[in-house]
């Protein structure tokens, strides 16, 4: 599990932590059953303190994206496919308006965006085309 901090963006800590923690969850990249670091270990991991990681862990079992085994850990709850098709719109939801209001404050137009987001699309396809091509090549 991959997670970055930042103390100059405002943000709380613990919701740094949930809300990394909640995208992986939501796009997949945990699966069902999944455990999540012991909270001491994530909380050493992020020199943070476990207290912070205990908030955000509660605030993930209260969304129903985690459950908490007494003695065992944390670990991915099963989410049911239209919950988790409505919590990946709400999630790229909130990231489009944080984007669409970043680009209004820097001068983009619609426009400018739209066509920036296409080319970046393009390069993302052609990465990825080529690192499945590497994939291929590297198991044969």
């Amino acid at each position: 599990m991959h997670i970055e901090l930042s103390v100059r963006d405002g943000v709380p800590i613990y919701r740094q932590v949930f809300n990394q923690i909640r995208y992986q969850i939501i796009a997949g990249q945990m699966e069902v059953g999944d455990e999540l670091p012991p909270i001491r270990a994530l909380a050493e991991r992020l020199a943070i303190t476990p207290n912070t990681v205990v908030k955000a862990y509660d605030a993930l079992e209260a969304e129903g994206l985690v459950v908490k085994r007494q003695g065992a850990g944390t670990f991915v709850a099963e989410l049911v496919s239209p919950l988790k098709k409505s919590e990946q719109r709400k999630l790229i939801v909130q990231r489009a308006d944080a984007l669409l209001t970043e680009a209004k404050q820097l001068n983009f137009s619609y426009a400018e965006l739209l066509e920036l987001l296409g080319k970046r699309q393009a390069v993302l396809d052609k990465s990825q085309t080529k690192g499945l091509t590497k994939k291929v090549s590297d198991t044969l």
